[in-house]
């Protein structure tokens, strides 16, 4: 009952929104690797800093070509045929307090989607034919900012939120993703989740019209002019810097973290003990990438032909019997699943030291004395600065300027 009350409840919106002729694909997508690799913020980069979950095409890859990965992928874990894009985002971990030690939090499958491998539920949407422009071969843009530690307070227009379920099976999703005052918050849900929680990314909705990726993954898209839009809201008018209007893309993962619900597994200093891959203990600091690869106009078909959910004439569907086949083998040989004495990749530590207070400027460089390694605390995903208090190392590090 819970599933067909929430995909009731998603046709309501997307019809008021829009009206009968809007679209909004809503699928599953099986995990390929987790890894910890980014081709799109760390190219070329084995390992990358920070452990990402990764679904859609096997194309998946340290270095990703700006050309048309339709073409070079051979399987996708998608529910459509056609659709080999990449959607990655960090991992969540839990952190014990009572040793210190981290364990990677569980993926389960998301509501009436079916039998896929943890994974994520991918939507695009559209509010009627000839509304939006597909992405074009080569696309690939960026959501969120990593470094984030405090709330944007953007309601019902947050890009990023957390829903906190009542129960199993999904008691308590009756509201659209980021709407619910109650269930849903910024950062982590600060209390024991009894069903887990769901986390949402909304990606922007507005595009240059010219280039295909820039050098920080974000400045080729645009929110509308009054502020980002949220879940299928897509009427926003689009900045004369950025005209095109594209698809919606908003990725969900469902965290199952049931077994980390007693009382003696939370902290007693009243925080939660919750940290995304990166290093971020708050959960603003959330964030997604994607990569284009629908093969020929098929998105551009299922957005001007009002295709809703899984139900589109224009698309081919496969079973997750064969999407659940489609993996890529991983690049960076190390445990993800077991319990770890520290999260896997140097920038998480550097975010771990302090997610609050103090920031070092872009380009400045710290060095482990022990190892002499350079460890860079920026990059073009950070934006300008990203939190860090050098004398937290206790003399381990050494910070220079640019």
């Amino acid at each position: 009952m819970a599933s067909l009350l929430s995909l009731i409840s998603l046709v309501g919106v997307a019809q008021a929104q829009f009206g009968g002729g809007s679209a909004m694909l809503r699928f599953g997508c099986s995990n390929i690797v987790i890894d910890r690799i980014d081709p799109l913020v760390d190219p070329g980069k084995i390992p990358s800093p920070h452990v990402h979950q990764i679904i859609g095409g096997d194309a998946f890859n340290a270095t990703m070509p700006m050309s048309d990965i339709s073409e070079i992928a051979k399987c996708t874990s998608c529910t459509f045929e056609e659709d080999f894009s990449n959607y990655w985002t960090a991992n969540v971990y839990y952190k014990s307090p009572k040793n210190g030690t981290y364990k990677r939090v569980p993926i389960m499958v998301n509501d009436a989607i079916g039998a896929a491998n943890g994974g994520m539920t991918v939507y695009y949407s559209s509010p009627g034919k000839g509304q939006t422009t597909a992405f074009k071969p080569g696309f690939r843009m960026f959501s969120g900012n990593a470094a984030r530690r405090t709330p944007t307070n953007l309601g019902r227009r947050t890009q990023s939120c957390f829903r906190c379920y009542d129960g199993p099976n999904f008691q308590g999703n009756i509201m659209s993703p980021c709407f619910d005052p109650v269930r849903d918050t910024e950062g982590f849900p600060a209390k024991p989740c009894p069903g887990g929680w769901r986390s949402s990314v909304i990606f922007p909705i507005c595009w240059d019209g010219k280039n295909l990726d820039t050098p920080n993954h974000v400045d080729h898209v645009a929110d509308p002019v009054d502020g980002p839009a949220s879940f299928t809201s897509m009427g926003g008018k689009c900045p004369a810097s950025h005209p095109v209007k594209i698809p919606q893309v908003h990725l969900e993962i469902v965290w199952d973290t049931s077994a980390f619900n007693k009382k003696e597994d939370w902290p007693t200093d009243g925080t939660q003990p919750f940290v995304l891959s990166h290093g971020d203990t708050t959960g603003y600091g959330q964030h997604g990438d994607y990569v284009f690869g629908w093969k020929g106009d098929s998105l551009q078909q299922a957005m001007d032909n009002a295709c809703f959910a899984t139900n589109c004439r224009q698309l081919k569907s496969q079973t997750f019997a064969k999407a659940n086949q489609c993996v890529v083998k991983n690049a960076v040989k190390e445990n993800n699943d077991g319990w770890l004495q520290t999260l896997p990749g140097a920038l998480a530590q550097l975010f771990l030291l302090d997610a609050d207070v103090g920031c070092v400027p872009v380009g400045t460089i710290c060095a482990e004395i022990t190892r002499q390694e350079p460890v860079k605390a920026t990059h073009p995903l950070h934006r300008s600065e990203i939190p860090f208090r050098p004398q937290a190392y206790a003399g381990r590090l050494r910070c220079y300027g640019r």
